[in-house]
């Protein structure tokens, strides 16, 4: 497949570019349509009881959304900000489905007691298309905003149901725009300094364009079947950036020392085929594997975690065509004008600092692992106490009008004033003193009972606390305890989060299991060995819980949170830790690919073990470290957007790639691949010839290893300079 892939580049590269040209102009163009299609729901989960309540009570019931207006910072009850306010409620609720607005003024609860806010709740009315929801709320946020006028010092903030989620929609598109236009320049730069000039700087940068355009093709093609989130605009493009980069990366690194060493350095299709059969399979088994790690969220029955995984696996996919395609006919074309690799000269061959830390890593093969895994496991102590909640409008930074909003509700009513009810659906037949049993149920603040139309009763009791905290979250479970074999149904947002955090915990263990087994058979018909993917994924189940350790450390215990423009909130967002951990652990295996096939391909060669990790440390170490910091680069820039789920998942997928990066396969590596031996690259005889028979190699089948009289002056060089690199 690779051959004719190669083959098809260096033949016809103007057709593949002309289809990759087409590709980017689908994705700039039609694939941005999806920012229009954002949904900022994401807890519910498919057959759980708070969407089956909530089907049923819809059913019952229709009621359509609804959003709140607050005039804040001035003398609400002078009278002519009354009037103004009167004459803007009548109007409002003349406008065609708005089902009904409150007299603020004669409703209690609606106006502060310091007499300086009052909100204007409006409820649409149900069974409303998207197209009439949108003219109706448009009209009637509108219409409040012009109170503006009226309310002297004050202001108008207009937010809450569809007009969150279209501000969350916004947000993720400047975000996404934002990031863009900081972390490509600076990814430029960098790669300039990789590859000391603009050609060959320039070809991962249009790769990982690429690899953006496909992202938005993709998402915007999973819009018309399934919701996609806010949160999935900028995590598929933080991906696909950084992982186009660390792909072409490793290819034109690859292309140059292949141009280096070739008999004929100006035969560029001879050059590129080989450069596609060697490092080409890298990035096929790489793509692979990061798609693996992201299935595990196909299992979860929930729609945001399911669209997710698909949406992130194509944009790999995608990537990866792009690295083995689009790339190889790219250097079909230019490839001359890239320079060749430097040969080795002395102390400045390539890659010696990397061969120090092997052989570092070698000689204090039982203090390096001791020491590292002490430390990633201290930091990975916060991450025992991770709490998850759906998050609200303090998810959006300072100067988000929601936010706003939010605050100032905060700051002029009582605390619950705008926490939404845990509501519990009593069907006909249901025993009448449930209600109170329910109601005098410790953390009510309140209880409300309304008839519905089929004899049933809708009991909505507002906890203490937050709409998703501990208080919330408790009463859901009481309820549903206590009520024994009454047809009664909880929902809500807690009831939601509850269902949520369930799931995850019945299903965690399938998702586990089909990501290790298939990471498992990927690195063993990558590398013919059985330890190596156990080691590797346990190296790298520590650098992931010493960056989600730190991940809780700051956003929900707040400690350096206000670095971030963020704060302390007590809790994740409940999309965080699946979405960190699924891409995290894909991008650890994107890297370990990456050393352990020069240390293989060494391997085969010299069949030396020691020389084998320590060579291949030296020729892979660049280009690990380069695409870590890139990528690092990539997550760092969507770090500016001040939208806390996004800065969750951005710091956590950079500590994650650094700590991989650096710690792990510069120290730890080395050291417990000394602790193997030769054992390393073990496997049971029957496995050995499964993968002598369908195994792929890194590079075109090596001589056998030569007996070990012939290899005594090479394996004695190689310790001279392992010894002298130790220093």
């Amino acid at each position: 497949m690779l051959t004719a892939f190669a083959r098809t580049a260096t033949r016809r590269p103007l057709t593949v570019l002309f289809l990759w040209l087409l590709l980017l102009l689908l994705g700039f163009g039609l694939g941005t349509g999806v920012f229009g299609r954002l949904t900022d729901t994401v807890e519910s989960v498919h057959g759980s009881e708070a969407e089956r309540a909530e089907e049923l009570l819809e059913s019952v019931d229709p009621t359509g959304e609804s959003f709140t207006a607050l005039v804040n910072g001035t003398d609400v009850r002078d009278a002519g900000l009354r009037a103004a306010v009167d004459r803007a409620v009548a109007d409002v609720r003349g406008i065609d489905g708005v089902a009904e607005v409150p007299d603020p003024y004669a409703t209690p609860g609606l106006v502060a007691d310091d007499g300086r806010a009052v909100l204007i709740p409006v409820a649409l009315a149900g069974g409303l298309d998207d197209a009439a929801e949108e003219d109706a709320v448009g009209a009637a946020a509108d219409r409040l905003r012009q109170l503006d006028e009226a309310a002297a010092d004050g202001e108008v903030l207009v937010s809450g149901g569809p007009l969150l989620g279209d501000e969350m929609g916004e947000r993720a598109q400047q975000d996404v725009q934002r990031a863009e236009l900081i972390s490509l320049p600076v990814v430029l730069m960098l790669l300039l300094v990789v590859f000391g000039g603009l050609r060959a700087a320039a070809l991962p940068l249009l790769v990982a364009i690429s690899g953006v355009a496909g992202a938005f093709l993709a998402l915007f093609a999973f819009s018309t079947f399934t919701e996609v989130s806010v949160y999935a605009v900028q995590t598929t493009t933080m991906l696909g950036l950084g992982l186009a980069v660390d792909y072409a990366l490793l290819m034109v690194v690859r292309f140059r020392e292949e141009r280096r060493d070739a008999p004929d350095p100006d035969d560029i299709p001879a050059i590129v085929h080989r450069t596609v059969a060697a490092a080409g399979r890298t990035v096929l088994f790489s793509g692979l594997t990061v798609a693996v790690c992201l299935s595990g969220l196909l299992v979860f029955p929930n729609t945001f975690l399911r669209s997710m995984g698909l949406a992130v696996a194509a944009v790999v996919v995608v990537d990866m065509l792009a690295a083995v395609t689009l790339l190889p006919a790219l250097l079909a074309r230019f490839g001359a004008r890239i320079p060749a690799a430097r040969a080795p000269r002395g102390r400045k061959e390539p890659g010696r600092m990397f061969a120090r830390l092997a052989d570092f890593g070698i000689r204090r093969r039982l203090a390096v692992p001791l020491a590292v895994v002490a430390g990633l496991a201290v930091l990975a102590i916060p991450a025992f106490s991770m709490s998850l909640a759906v998050g609200d409008a303090r998810s959006l930074p300072d100067d988000a009008e929601a936010r706003q909003l939010d605050d100032a509700v905060r700051a002029h009513f009582p605390e619950g004033s705008d926490v939404n009810p845990v509501l519990v659906l009593l069907r006909p037949g249901a025993d009448p003193e449930c209600v109170d049993t329910f109601s005098a149920l410790p953390g009510v603040a309140a209880a409300e009972t309304t008839a519905l139309p089929d004899g049933g009763t809708l009991l909505e009791l507002t906890p203490t606390g937050t709409v998703d905290g501990p208080v919330a979250t408790g009463l859901v479970e009481e309820v549903r305890e206590l009520r024994g074999d009454e047809p009664v149904l909880v929902t809500g947002i807690a009831a939601h989060l509850v269902d949520f955090r369930t799931m995850l915990a019945s299903h965690v263990p399938w998702a586990v299991a089909i990501v290790l087994v298939g990471v498992a058979v990927l690195l063993f018909a990558f590398t013919g060995s059985v330890l190596v993917p156990l080691r590797t994924i346990a190296t790298t189940v520590l650098s992931l819980g010493a960056a989600l350790g730190i991940v809780v450390w700051v956003f929900q215990d707040g400690n350096l949170a206000g670095w971030f423009g963020a704060e302390g909130l007590g809790a994740l967002n409940l999309t965080a830790p699946p979405l960190t951990i699924a891409i995290a652990f894909g991008l650890a295996m994107d890297y370990e690919l990456f050393i352990l096939a020069r240390m293989r391909e060494h391997w085969l060669h010299t069949g030396d073990e020691r020389a084998a990790v320590v060579e291949g440390l030296r020729s892979s170490g660049r280009v690990v470290s380069c695409a870590a910091l890139l990528l690092a680069v990539v997550f760092g820039a969507f770090m500016t957007g001040g939208f806390s789920p996004i800065l969750q998942v951005g710091l956590g997928l950079t500590l994650a790639v650094l700590i991989d990066a650096t710690i792990v396969r510069m120290l730890l590596v080395p050291a417990t691949m000394a602790l193997l031996g030769r054992r390393a690259w073990w496997a049971p005889a029957p496995l050995r010839r499964l993968h002598d028979r369908f195994g792929l190699n890194e590079a075109p089948p090596a001589a056998p290893p030569a007996p070990a009289a012939e290899r005594e002056p090479a394996l004695a060089a190689t310790a001279e300079t392992s010894s002298a690199s130790g220093g």
